[in-house]
């Protein structure tokens, strides 16, 4: 089959270099000319573990391309994908859909033969419909179905996330629709992956309440982490004897700085948004923004605490930057709080990520960007331990400690054990864990 995917970020690129693998033909669009050189040349703009080898098996098959050319793209296509961007609009945080608009337009006026035009992004409830309105408008003769196929990629796991989904979610009103979108997702049918056929809105809802369940899930362990702080009882303890209940899973259990990235943040805003506009507000939604949002901020707080409660003319280390392990992706990374407010207080900053620094630099002036995490420690107050990096779970604490100030460790992901801390001559903090 033949693919045209809209957008060469993080959703579109994966998306497509999974496709190819699976065997469709498929030609990724941009209109930044300079991204596409880069991906034809094998320069992949993003981290994402093994998205590189991918791309270039799917290169040398010759079942992925990159071009600045849509109509071309387009004209064949058995299905177009929307995968642009849909960031939260400035001042009232509804997902900004300007870039989904503007990508409906353009491929109604290539389209040639019958065609599914599928919104890949994650939108609010009725994109569907509206992206189904601007081709009729734009090209009344379109042979056109419009359908929802919402992405469902972690960050760091998105190319086995893909190849080995648990599940599909298709929204769609045609049999002829469903039919191309089966074919195109035949190879899962041999894993028994299921899909679960729904109608437009049906598919645009299922996205958002996922993210906002799963962001509900870390805020509330990071509330019951605080209050572990306060009675002496153990997190980590409680999250285990919670997950093991088959009715509440033991994922997204983790107590932390908050949710970050590219997909939690924007989209529970944009749910809440949505349903504040419909008249039947999500208050548990509402509530899990606002809890997030003050938790980053905190979290300064908490070193500041373990260093006596200042850390005015003090150095202070940061391990991790990205909002998570596995990317580069600093959109509502908790180090972006975490960083300035303890600059705000008068410490300096020195600062290591394996893979974010790039895009941290211009995001975060003023912090001294070191070569490893020991140079992190180096005449280092204290060192926070802020993204969960596999390199950063068997430090040489030993090592760690021999070059810094005072020996202060501060756990916000709760990685090591604290009396193997403790027994190097820290003084240790984690989350939730007495």
């Amino acid at each position: 089959m033949h693919i045209a995917m809209i957008g060469t970020g993080y959703v579109g690129l994966v998306s497509g270099a999974c496709f190819a693998e699976f065997g469709s033909t498929v030609t990724c669009v941009d209109r930044d000319a300079g991204k596409i050189e880069r991906l034809r040349s094998g320069d992949i703009p993003i981290f994402e573990p093994g998205l590189d080898d991918l791309v270039a098996r799917g290169v040398r098959s010759g079942r992925l391309r990159f071009t600045t050319d849509l109509p071309t793209a387009v004209s064949g296509a058995d299905a177009v994908f929307l995968a642009v961007g849909t960031p939260s609009r400035r001042g009232d945080g509804h997902a900004d859909l300007r870039f989904v608009e503007q990508a409906a337009i353009d491929v109604a006026k290539a389209l040639s033969g019958y065609t599914v035009v599928v919104t890949k992004s994650t939108v609010p409830v009725g994109t569907g419909r509206r992206v189904a309105e601007l081709i009729r408008d734009t090209n009344p003769e379109a042979d056109v179905d419009v359908a929802s196929n919402p992405e469902f990629l972690r960050e760091g796991s998105a190319i086995g996330d893909f190849m080995r989904p648990d599940r599909v979610v298709i929204g769609c009103e045609t049999a002829r629709a469903q039919a191309v979108l089966r074919e195109l997702y035949r190879p899962l049918f041999l894993m028994e992956t299921p899909m679960v056929v729904t109608g437009l809105e049906t598919a645009e809802l299922t996205k958002y309440a996922a993210n906002a369940f799963l962001a509900t899930k870390i805020t509330f362990i990071n509330e019951i982490a605080d209050l572990c702080d306060k009675l002496g009882a153990d997190v980590q303890d409680i999250a285990r004897g919670m997950g093991l209940d088959g009715r509440i899973g033991k994922k997204f259990l983790h107590a932390g700085p908050g949710y970050g990235g590219s997909c939690f943040p924007k989209d529970t805003l944009a749910l809440a948004r949505t349903a504040q506009d419909v008249g039947s507000p999500v208050r548990l939604v509402e509530t899990v923004v606002q809890i997030n949002d003050r938790r980053k901020g905190a979290m300064a707080g908490r070193i500041m605490a373990a260093c006596g409660g200042s850390v005015r003319g003090k150095s202070i280390g940061v391990l991790g930057v990205a909002f998570k392990p596995n990317t580069d992706d600093m959109r509502d990374a908790p180090s972006l709080s975490i960083i300035p407010a303890l600059q705000d207080a008068g410490a300096t900053v020195k600062a290591f990520d394996p893979a974010a620094m790039h895009e941290a630099q211009s995001l975060l002036p003023d912090v001294e960007w070191c070569a490893d995490p020991y140079a992190v420690a180096e005449g280092a107050h204290a060192v926070a331990l802020v993204t969960e990096w596999n390199e950063f779970r068997g430090l040489d604490l030993e090592r760690l400690g021999a070059p810094m100030r005072q020996r202060v460790f501060v756990d916000l992901r709760n990685v090591y054990r604290p009396e193997v801390v403790r027994a190097q001559g820290f003084a240790y903090t984690s989350i939730g864990r007495p």
